[in-house]
């Protein structure tokens, strides 16, 4: 029976992006084909679980979305997973580095590229399309997204773990919002409030 790493399902409110507020139960994988230096995510720590245990997991919540996140979930995410959890009735969607197919049976991409990272400029997008771009903005050039199709383009400044520097990038953040009139700013609202 084929097993899944997964790093902790939680249920809490979308931080970030346009469901922000939401409430959902999070489902986070690990492992990632990338080493972000801003990843949150202890890939190390795990539990393995089939199908139903996750399904059993998500059905202790009464939300009616479900993220799927990582690490990066397209490496592990499949089809049959997918139907599993929608056969609760329950909206799936997925946050992702873009550099795996997808199942064709998820509800909602959130695409996150790191392409533009240092060390990451072999982490090509192969996702056509997306619902949500969020590009966590660190002061680079946004013309390097124009080529992603999505109608809702979101900028969230990069969190440092540096207050000060934080300010800086948020300031910066807005700026580049309000000069590129197609972005809208997206804050980690579940770290204001000190949520999960």
């Amino acid at each position: 029976m084929k097993k899944y790493k997964v790093n902790e399902i939680f249920y809490s409110l979308q931080g970030e992006g346009y469901f922000v507020g939401t409430p959902a139960v999070f489902v986070r994988f690990s492992g990632c084909n990338l080493r972000c230096p801003f990843c949150d995510t202890q890939h190390a720590k795990h539990t393995e679980m089939t199908i139903s245990e996750i399904v059993a997991e998500i059905d202790r919540y009464p939300a009616e979305t479900v993220i799927l996140t990582g690490g990066e979930p397209s490496l592990v995410v499949d089809k049959e997973m997918v139907e599993a959890i929608k056969a609760g009735h329950r909206f799936v969607a997925i946050e992702t580095n873009g550099t795996h197919q997808l199942p064709d049976n998820i509800d909602w991409i959130t695409l996150s590229p790191k392409f533009d990272v240092e060390g990451q400029e072999d982490a090509k997008v192969v996702i056509p399309l997306c619902d949500e771009l969020k590009v966590v903005y660190r002061g680079q050039d946004l013309s390097q997204y124009d080529g992603i199709a999505t109608n809702l383009r979101f900028l969230q400044p990069i969190d440092t773990g540096n207050d000060a520097m934080n300010r800086s990038i948020c300031a910066a953040t807005v700026r580049a919002c309000l000069e590129n009139p197609k972005w809208r700013l997206s804050l980690q609202i579940h770290k204001l409030l000190n949520i999960k």
